[in-house]
């Protein structure tokens, strides 16, 4: 067995921790987009420096290459010139240059844990490092011999990383002629199926227990090496169906493998992966439901086969047109989830507001749909959504059938680029527009407000809400 409680889980600064001070990306120069970088590795140019040579590189000569204009890093023992790379990295040079000549691995993996980077620098890579790194083997300790695995090829006990205050949870198991059955003991309260991944492939059973803060994993049956389980688990899923929204927005459905048991909690978000030219792209997407109807609420969980993404395809992005071209019974790569949001945070509050533009709706739509099924204190919960035009709203007429079905929802529209005959809000998000949607249901009831969208969106909204005397317990923000 492997107890893995990750210090980092949810990463800090993933895309859906509350934090203010979130990871923004930065506005690239043209010409320096992802596909701009995917171009110019497979140009054929020398982006290391060293003409196709790999050397093994010294903790002394990497502390070396420490600038902008020669800058190397390592990860996981691997040596990278990322020099080239800095015009084209999404969270700016700055962020880059944190590991300029040292060990990058905990500042990856805070950052960028579910990204390739072994294919999006594979063109960069110097070398290996002389020795090996203690980031590698920090906080590895043996326990007693509860399970055997074999890990990168050397077999092993138990494994778990240090972490003083987790919990820890022990597993039995018991059999009959035609089935075995696993009990963890978790020795936590109100556990559910979504705090449970089960996964069987290749003869390997493979079981993720999140619990608090940490996450553990339990393998059984291991017959094969296995490798990488610092990452994230992907699933290959197959497309079901594919539906239009909207004139660019459409719900994908995407089908589980048979034995697989994935339930992502409400406002969490999974990742997709595909490869595109050759290099593996990875994006974050929040599953929705199937629609906003509350009465399939309870049914829909009856079916756990299926995943459902609300994906804006961009004409000229990097992953999304990809996926778009995706036909039925092709398959995509699905992580498990990761996301910081509890369900505990909603249900005591008396008046929920959701503030969302475009597609910053995926992580309200389940979020309201629990609140207004299961939520004995709720008084209202109110939907202010941020779109360009009228032909931007997602879900509009099913929005409009479920205020006249629970009189606790509300959805208030504001456009920013409305058509003359638009009678609504206009406008973007602002003190003043909020001071005038945000209303109580009663003087000092309890309250949270949830925000999402683009990263300017969510500074700013959060800025506003600031000022509007929101505390910090009263706000929470799924960061893109």
């Amino acid at each position: 067995m492997l107890n893995v409680p990750s210090p980092s889980f949810p990463v800090p600064n993933s895309q859906q921790r509350v934090s203010a001070g979130g990871r923004s990306k930065i506005p690239l120069k043209p010409g320096r987009s992802l596909m701009d970088w995917i171009k110019l590795k497979s140009s054929g140019k020398d982006l290391t420096g060293l003409k196709g040579r790999l050397i093994e590189v010294t903790e002394e000569e990497l502390a070396k290459h420490n600038k902008k204009t020669d800058c190397w890093t390592c990860i996981r023992g691997l040596v990278y010139n990322v020099t080239p790379y800095m015009e084209y990295h999404p969270g700016g040079e700055e962020e880059l240059m944190k590991a300029a000549g040292i060990d990058g691995t905990q500042l990856f993996d805070q950052v960028h844990r579910w990204v390739n980077y072994e294919s999006m620098l594979k063109e960069c890579l110097i070398g290996r490092m002389a020795v090996k790194h203690a980031s590698l083997l920090k906080g590895l300790t043996s326990t007693e011999d509860t399970g055997k695995a074999l890990i990168n090829g050397t077999l092993a006990s138990s494994v778990s990383l240090e972490a003083s205050k987790a919990v820890k949870p022990r597993y039995d198991w018991f059999q009959t002629d035609s089935t075995v059955t696993i009990v963890i003991y978790a020795k936590q309260k109100n556990m559910s199926s979504e705090m449970v991944v089960v996964d069987y492939e290749e003869n390997i059973l493979r079981g993720e227990l999140i619990v608090e803060d940490y996450s553990y994993l339990l393998l059984i049956e291991l017959s094969h090496t296995i490798k990488d389980l610092e990452g994230l688990y992907y699933r290959k899923c197959r497309l079901a169906s594919k539906t239009d929204i909207n004139h660019n927005t459409k719900l994908f459905c995407f089908e589980l493998p048979r034995c697989c048991h994935l339930q992502v909690p409400v406002g969490h978000h999974v990742y997709l992966k595909r490869t595109i030219e050759g290099v593996e792209v990875v994006k974050p997407y929040t599953p929705v439901s199937k629609d906003l109807v509350v009465d399939s609420f309870q049914s829909s969980l009856c079916n756990k086969n299926y995943i459902y993404m609300m994906i804006k395809i961009y004409a000229n992005g990097t992953f999304t047109p990809h996926i778009d071209k995706l036909e039925i019974g092709d398959h995509v790569s699905v992580s498990g989830s990761e996301g910081c949001f509890k369900i505990t945070q909603i249900e005591s509050m008396e008046d929920i507001f959701l503030v969302a533009a475009g597609t910053g709706l995926t992580p309200m739509v389940r979020l309201l749909k629990n609140v207004l099924s299961n939520s004995a204190s709720l008084r209202k919960v109110k939907l202010i959504f941020f779109n360009q035009r009228e032909a931007d709203i997602l879900w509009r007429e099913q929005m409009e059938a479920l205020c006249l079905s629970d009189d606790r929802f509300e959805a208030q529209h504001i456009l920013s680029e409305p058509s003359q005959s638009w009678d609504g809000h206009k406008g973007k998000i602002s003190s003043s527009l909020l001071s005038e949607v945000l209303t109580r249901s009663k003087e000092n009831s309890s309250v949270l407000i949830c925000v999402c969208g683009p990263t300017a969106f969510v500074d700013q909204g959060l800025r506003f809400l600031e000022d509007l005397g929101f505390t910090k317990d009263e706000i929470f923000l799924f960061r893109e």
